[in-house]
């Protein structure tokens, strides 16, 4: 599974009240199950413009570096616990394929 900093960063923090979640998390990321493969340097212009174009959902930084991700993987699935996900599109209209518990 792919990730950004952004969402690990999010991770980590919301785990911290899940007894042993941090250390788990910290286990898929020693092993190789999650890796961070999205430069925002380079995606910056992409990231940028989902931001502005969802400014009154809003979009966080942590949604829009996902959102970016399902552009350039187009055969993958965003996981998420976030409703405003089904609000976002991918290059421009299409609906972003979700992997989500509700």
């Amino acid at each position: 599974m792919v990730t950004c900093e952004a969402v690990l960063s999010e991770a980590f923090f919301l785990l911290q009240v899940v007894p042993g979640g941090r250390e788990a998390l910290a286990a898929f990321v020693d092993r190789g199950i999650l890796e961070v493969r999205f430069d925002f340097q380079d995606e910056r212009e992409s990231a940028l413009r989902l931001l502005r174009k969802y400014s009154n959902t809003p979009m966080s930084f942590a949604d829009a570096c996902p959102a970016r991700m399902s552009e350039l993987h187009r055969e993958s699935c965003v996981f998420t616990l976030d409703h405003d996900f089904v609000a976002y599109r991918r290059n421009g209209r299409e609906r972003i394929p979700l992997l989500a518990p509700w």
